[in-house]
């Protein structure tokens, strides 16, 4: 739905220094976009797992120093203290497999202040389930998608229907696979951020910088499953052991009118941070189970907020379908993709 390359194409237009910002920043990809291009940026969002994954954007940390610092957490003669127990653990990760997590897990939350932490916390995150392989893994855990955490129950049938049992793997040598892939070349440090907060109600002293470009990508109407379908990961961050389906939400997606209101908070409460002219560019579509039109909601929260975005124009982007979806691999497609749109505005005034 976002790939690196939209905010690459929108942002190689900016002027040296110009800050950006990404109010749903999930995994931090505008935030990557814009250290390719050396512009300092912010992203905020209120999920602990996509704030993780976005802060690791940032950071310079070495190979090296990131192996090393995963073989010294494990080496440490201290037990972990919280490793979960049920059907689902045991059937999820080898005994062996699962303490050394735990014990990772348990270090970082303790401290995760440096940049070789947060790389390793972002590593763990992304290794903790997955696909096994034919030949060394990737992953953690026993057979599952790696973009979402499959619920215990359905997790059990489908390991217990093909018989599938966790094998030992070596926390530390899928580390540092990982490790060499992502931080073998980074590009050059800049300034920027991850907040995590609601962006409708962010208090402005949190952000100093007047911003020249919003890049985003909002989530869709009724997209409410990101933290169940993030339990795993959640849990690593510190999170309950069992699917919490409470969590707050950033938007209100029970009903349209309740989801436009929230999106126009976000316009209003980012308008004073920006600068006069500023760029606000976003990718937004729509579930196929929901029949709503994405380039006609944008228009209506942004009408809404009337706090000087103007909208210049709105461009069809595709399909998000035209690449791999990994909902249709797994079997839970509920139908078409919708097509996407780009939205362009220009801050007034």
């Amino acid at each position: 739905m976002f790939p690196l390359e939209f905010p690459l194409r929108q942002l190689i237009r900016a002027q040296p220094g110009e800050w950006v910002l990404d109010p749903f920043c999930g995994r931090g990809t505008t935030s990557f976009a814009a250290r390719l291009l050396r512009l300092p940026s912010i992203g905020i969002d209120s999920n602990p797992v996509a704030v993780a994954i976005a802060a690791s954007k940032f950071v310079n940390a070495k190979e090296d120093a990131v192996i090393r610092l995963g073989k010294q957490l494990l080496a440490k003669k201290r037990q972990p203290q919280d490793v979960p127990h049920s059907k689902f653990w045991s059937r999820c990760y080898h005994p062996s497999t699962l303490e050394e997590i735990c014990k990772i897990r348990e270090e970082l939350l303790e401290d995760c202040a440096t940049e070789e932490r947060i790389a390793l916390r972002a590593i763990m995150l992304g290794i903790l389930h997955g696909p096994r392989q034919k030949v060394v893994p990737s992953y953690l855990s026993n057979q599952m998608p790696r973009t979402y955490a499959t619920k215990p129950n359905p997790a059990i049938t489908y390991w217990s229907k093909h018989k599938l049992y966790p094998t030992r793997i070596n926390v530390l040598e899928v580390i540092a696979r990982r490790a060499k892939y992502l931080l073998a070349k980074l590009p050059p440090k800049v300034k920027g951020q991850v907040i995590q907060a609601d962006s409708k109600l962010i208090p402005l002293q949190l952000v100093s910088e007047r911003f020249g470009w919003v890049v985003t990508s909002p989530p869709y109407l009724g997209m409410r499953t990101y933290v169940p379908d993030q339990w795993l990961r959640n849990w690593f961050l510190g999170g309950p052991a069992t699917v919490d389906y409470a969590q707050s939400e950033q938007l209100g997606h029970h009903a349209e009118d309740e989801f436009v209101n929230g999106l126009s908070k976000v316009w209003r409460r980012i308008s004073p941070m920006c600068l006069p002219g500023a760029r606000l560019v976003v990718r937004f579509g729509a579930l196929p189970s929901i029949q709503t039109e994405p380039s006609a909601l944008l228009k209506k929260s942004l009408d809404q907020a009337d706090c000087g975005w103007r909208v210049r124009t709105i461009k069809r982007a595709g399909l998000a379908s035209q690449g791999k979806r990994q909902a249709d691999q797994f079997g839970h497609s509920t139908g078409a993709a919708v097509e996407e749109v780009d939205l362009y505005a220009v801050l007034e005034g």
